[in-house]
């Protein structure tokens, strides 16, 4: 089979979850992303 150059197919976005997880994140101010999460609480931690 050929794969076309550029072009991904995820599983997540197909089934809406990674929306979902983008609505939640933007309306709780949490990062789902576990790299956006330990930024988060650098931040916090480095305020202190």
């Amino acid at each position: 089979m050929m794969k076309i150059r550029g072009l991904s197919f995820s599983w997540s976005r197909l089934l809406g979850i990674a929306g979902l997880k983008n609505k939640i994140a933007r309306k709780t101010g949490i990062p789902t992303t576990r790299g956006g999460l330990e930024r988060k609480l650098g931040r916090i931690l480095n305020m202190q």
